[in-house]
């Protein structure tokens, strides 16, 4: 579940905040582009382009786009349907301190992109006009708002090239998936590669798997950590939990969500506010894992840590096939070995 927020829960909240930097840069230049709005997908050679996105947006281009800039999650669920050279660059977390790929990166090989912005907040703008895109593609976690694309500057950025955004939330995952294998194949992938078609027979015997591990009744909570507050995920909010739960999986649901309705805040002293089986811990850079949550005592007093039932979550899912069955697949099997703990 992506949050709204680039910093998971962390960043789904952050990602409302908009939070900024970018240098201003003078650069409308570059780029000759189309309108704001118009986006590319399918067609090569003189054919036209043309792609709906999640804004129910018509986005069209003279061709096929070329030059792809798009959010880090967004190029990572494309690349495993097979679009790979277009992409030129990425924003987003895409690179660790130790220069190893974030794990939103998934398999992309990074190397071959360039990294307009690497944190929220960050979208260097010369950059990303001197790569002359022809499409900015992105998810969408709130209405019509670009994941990570500073709201500050969005205006000069949409003004470079046309924008497709892939609503992400709200929605179950398997929907969103969808909807980047149709852009994938719009943007000249072969979908029906066997790489592609053995990653979905994978998804679909993990979502079989999850099925029927979800019949054991395990409560499970998905959550954040922070130094000051835990987050707790709306399973409805959150598309890979809207999709887990249509499989059967019961999840703690927050009363008091915040205002864009992603997860409720609880101070670490109400940490035992809702009771679980089984907690699912934010994976991403930006939230606490198990060995810092050691020393928030009050982490430690929830019966499914005592009992040594945490698992990692990518709480950004992967929208392809290939991202997404491993999350099936270590859902079920957590369920699987976790027992009642109340």
């Amino acid at each position: 579940m992506p949050s709204s927020s680039p910093v998971p829960h962390l960043s789904r909240r952050g990602l409302l905040a908009a939070g900024g930097a970018v240098g201003l840069g003078a650069l409308l230049a570059a780029c000759g582009s189309d309108d704001s709005g118009s986006g590319s997908g399918g067609g090569s050679k003189g054919d036209g382009w043309s792609f709906t996105d999640g804004r129910k947006k018509k986005v069209t281009l003279d061709a096929a786009p070329e030059r792809i800039v798009a959010y880090i999650g967004a190029a990572a669920a494309l690349w495993d349907f097979g679009v790979r050279e277009q992409v030129v660059g990425v924003f987003g977390p895409t690179k660790q301190k130790n220069g190893k790929p974030d794990v939103l990166a998934g398999d992309m090989d990074i190397s071959k992109v360039k990294i307009i912005g690497n944190a929220f907040g960050e979208f260097d703008l010369e950059k990303y006009a001197k790569l002359r895109p022809e499409l900015l593609i992105s998810n969408m976690y709130l209405k019509d708002a670009l994941f990570y694309v500073p709201d500050e500057s969005k205006d000069k950025i949409y003004k470079l090239a046309p924008q497709v955004g892939i609503k992400s939330s709200h929605v179950p995952m398997v929907e969103v998936i969808q909807q980047y294998a149709k852009l994938a194949q719009s943007l000249g992938a072969n979908v029906k590669t066997k790489s592609v078609t053995d990653a979905k027979a994978r998804f679909e015997k993990a979502a079989e798997r999850l099925r029927k591990a979800a019949k054991s009744g395990i409560r499970v909570m998905a959550a954040s950590g922070a130094a000051d507050l835990l987050y707790v995920s709306d399973p409805d909010a959150n598309s890979d939990l809207q999709y887990f739960k249509q499989l059967g999986v019961e999840f703690v649901k927050p009363k008091k969500v915040t205002q864009q309705g992603f997860f409720e805040e609880l101070s670490w002293e109400n940490a035992d506010k809702y009771q679980a089986d089984l907690i699912i811990l934010d994976n991403r850079t930006q939230s606490l894992q198990p060995k810092a949550l050691k020393s928030k005592p009050s982490w430690n007093d929830l019966p499914a840590v005592k009992k040594g039932q945490v698992a990692s979550w990518a709480a950004e899912p992967r929208f392809s096939y290939a991202g997404a069955a491993p999350l099936l697949e270590d859902l079920a099997e957590a369920i699987e070995k976790a027992k009642k703990v109340g």
